[in-house]
């Protein structure tokens, strides 16, 4: 047992990893709460389930329209100063929700201008910190890294929610953005205290005109890159809209205020954290991997859509959150081990954009179909966009596979 949990834990024995897990997890639980918070705020101000996927779309705005830039700029400075840089500038949006809420002008016009600044940050911040992992910790420690980083996230979604649901039922939302912006002191002192010379960086990418021309040809003639962003894109759209969905689901499906929120959040990054810490020990990722995680993620939000109460439906969002956790860590994982070094800040930035940046698609269509038919056609459109990329998943990877043994068959060899 103790060997088991050494293994789901071993990229913490790097020291700079380790600080960065820590910082990342109590600033990302302050994120979360911040949302929670926002999506909370514009719901009761506004009562309308478009609203609500309005904020969320304009969150992920600028990542789908300035992310690609944001991977230039990974390629091109050192990852560690350039999150000190985003990190510090993710407190002034931070700032300003503090401010309105607590001197009681709150707008939802207010709300929108935040979140797509602090988007607008984050459109350089994700693709760093995603190609960052892999100089802290190495190759031979990636999989089990980026599944310890889907724990970070997922503890912090329970952490924020749950926190945010207590301080909005008692005193209020402005303590939430309050403590959200004292957060951020963890992850920069995170930062500060690492050994520079202990990260594996590789040299900064030149600095030339078409660089962001030059990471999507990379990726286009590298399937190994194509097909796992092309089945993030699908899912991502349709069935990673979550932050929208589930406040519908409390609210409307099942009558609950803020706690029901809370409680359903709170069981996805449940389910989660136990697949993630699973997945960070066996170390596995690859076509399989995700096909299986896409079957399983269909499956799920389809029985979530036909749950009768909320215990149910937090008993099988779960599983769903759990699906959902692998399926984005071998994606991650599958193509930051095909990427070569120089292009891996561009490529993941294009791995952010189709995760999070086409939630300014999916987002609104949530809430339209939430408010204008039921939340629940939400998780059928998720389970669908599931089942869809499972079975693309199966039938491509394997398709490439047998390529790759026809190739590397001697020729003339019997078949």
């Amino acid at each position: 047992m103790t060997t088991a949990l050494r293994r789901s834990f071993n990229s913490l024995e790097v020291p700079n990893y380790r600080r960065y897990f820590v910082g990342q997890m109590i600033s990302l639980s302050g994120n979360w709460m911040q949302n929670v918070t926002a999506l909370w705020l514009v719901l009761t101000l506004t009562d309308s389930g478009f609203a609500v996927g309005l904020t969320t779309a304009l969150q992920f705005l600028p990542m789908l329209l300035f992310g690609a830039y944001g991977g230039v700029l990974a390629d091109r400075f050192p990852k560690r100063r350039l999150l000190l840089v985003t990190q510090t500038l993710m407190t002034i949006p931070a700032a300003g929700l503090f401010a309105v809420t607590a001197m009681g002008i709150e707008q939802p016009w207010m709300i929108y201008i935040a979140v797509f600044l602090f988007g607008s940050v984050n459109c350089v911040d994700n693709p760093t910190r995603q190609s960052f992992v892999i100089e802290m910790v190495g190759p031979e420690r990636l999989v089990n890294a980026v599944s310890l980083n889907s724990v970070i996230i997922e503890v912090a979604r329970i952490v924020g929610p749950a926190l945010a649901g207590i301080l909005i039922a008692t005193v209020g939302v402005t303590p939430c953005f309050g403590l959200n912006l004292l957060t951020f002191v963890a992850m920069l002192v995170a930062l500060w205290s690492m050994d520079p010379r202990a990260l594996q960086a590789p040299p900064p990418a030149v600095r030339k005109p078409g660089a962001i021309r030059e990471g999507l040809r990379h990726v286009r003639r590298n399937p190994e890159l194509a097909v796992p962003l092309a089945l993030m894109a699908l899912v991502g759209t349709l069935g990673f809209n979550f932050q929208v969905a589930l406040p519908l689901l409390a609210r409307f499906s099942f009558g609950g205020g803020a706690g029901s929120y809370a409680v359903l959040v709170s069981a996805m990054g449940v389910g989660s954290i136990v697949a993630a810490l699973v997945n960070g020990h066996r170390g596995q990722t690859g076509g399989r991997v995700i096909a299986a995680a896409a079957l399983a993620f269909g499956v799920a939000a389809l029985l979530a859509a036909a749950m009768p109460d909320l215990v149910l439906e937090a008993i099988v969002l779960a599983t769903l959150g759990g699906a959902a956790v692998i399926f984005v860590s071998s994606i991650n994982s599958t193509i930051q081990l095909a990427v070569s070094d120089e292009m891996r800040g561009r490529v993941m930035a294009l791995f952010s954009i189709v995760f999070l940046g086409s939630t300014p698609i999916g987002g609104p269509l949530t809430g339209w179909l939430a408010e204008t038919y039921d939340p629940r056609l939400t998780l059928i459109l998720a389970g669908l966009s599931g089942l869809t990329a499972a079975w693309a998943a199966r039938t491509i990877f394997t398709r490439m596979s047998e390529r790759a043994s026809s190739a590397a068959r001697p020729l003339g060899a019997s078949v």
